[in-house]
């Protein structure tokens, strides 16, 4: 009896690279600006991935349960603790536990799991959470503190008050929120411009550095290392990093040379707030980043402009989220004009004869 050989279904060329690794890249590649933030900023960021990673599992395998889906291998492919460590850096170090949770669970429960799951959502779980949170609770994600450096004469919360605060949503009776958070240097430089400050006079403050503000320039350089890894390695390409900082630094250039008194220099936008990690690690989600090259180049630069836009004009200090969310919803509008359309077929989709 001779037994014929079955065709197995496709996909029949299969990438190195799965899921579970490539997340994990990304985690290392996080590794050192996370050690950066928290020898600047206190353990807060710690307490913050902790509990935003076990509430993004539980969330996870509950969205996985009602849909009735098997909880393996999407519990174990570490895209929702992804999620939860960048909606982490994201949050201030000082955020009580149950705002973390509720961003997670929006961020996985909502951004992700109510569009189908990994693979289908339309917005980029993390930057859906923290404009959840940011709007809804806008005071306790001002809680932002100035970094640990001697001659700022400032001695930040503990590892047991920060994380008192992050369980208990209160500091010991010796310290109060008021006395130990301070503005970022991107709230500095919006409000005191409102009231008629110049740029050389707002970066005479101690809490700027060289280029933008202490200890975030720092935090930044180590995003920048860790997102190079990953260009080495191949989980991202250039396109979008490329695009979304030229977005952001050629306008700042532009308006820069036109009246240094008002607007901040490029490095100033470059090494402050959420520009780097925004073009490393969030606008290059594959899933709600566009398709093609010459998309992926269009979304970037218009994720650095709206970034700009916002933070010169706007009402928030940092755009990026908005500028992430802005273009996830151009996504299909510049897939349908850039993607290659397929041979044998016409523009309207239909084979040719």
């Amino acid at each position: 009896m001779r037994i014929e050989p079955v065709a197995m279904p496709a996909p029949h060329v299969r990438t190195r690279q799965s899921v579970p690794a490539m997340m994990r890249q990304v985690i290392y590649a996080l590794a050192p600006a996370a050690a950066a933030y928290t020898w600047f900023f206190g353990a807060g960021l710690i307490f913050n991935i902790l509990i935003a990673s076990a509430a993004a599992i539980l969330t996870e395998a509950l969205c996985l349960r009602l849909r009735g889906r098997a909880l393996q291998p999407f519990i174990a492919d570490y895209s929702s603790i992804v999620t939860a460590i960048l909606l982490a850096f994201a949050l201030p170090p000082l955020t009580p536990w149950w705002i973390t949770a509720l961003g997670v669970f929006f961020a996985i429960g909502i951004a992700k799991h109510l569009f189908g799951g990994l693979g289908n959502n339309v917005f980029n779980p993390a930057m859906a959470g923290y404009v959840a949170l940011l709007i809804s609770f806008p005071e306790a994600l001002t809680n932002w503190l100035p970094p640990n450096i001697g001659d700022l004469d400032y001695t930040g919360p503990g590892f047991f008050a920060s994380l008192r605060y992050a369980l208990l949503g209160s500091l010991p009776d010796a310290l109060m929120i008021d006395a130990l958070t301070r503005a970022t240097p991107l709230d500095m430089v919006q409000t005191e411009l409102g009231q008629m400050q110049t740029i050389e006079e707002i970066r005479a403050n101690a809490l700027f550095g060289d280029f933008g503000g202490r200890g975030w320039e720092w935090i930044n350089n180590f995003v920048a290392l860790g997102g190079f890894w990953l260009l080495y390695r191949g989980i991202i390409r250039w396109h979008i990093p490329v695009a979304m900082l030229g977005g952001l630094l050629v306008p700042a250039s532009v308006f820069y040379l036109l009246d240094p008194a008002t607007f901040a220099s490029p490095g100033f936008h470059l090494f402050s707030g959420g520009a780097m990690l925004c073009a490393f690690f969030i606008a290059t989600d594959p899933v709600s980043a566009a398709a093609s090259e010459r998309g992926r180049l269009i979304y970037g630069a218009g994720i650095g402009l709206l970034t700009f836009v916002v933070r010169q004009w706007g009402s928030y200090p940092d755009g990026v989220a908005f500028a992430v969310l802005l273009m996830n919803c151009a996504v299909p509008l510049i897939d349908r004009y850039t993607t290659p359309i397929v041979y044998g077929y016409a523009e309207t989709g239909k084979a040719d004869d």
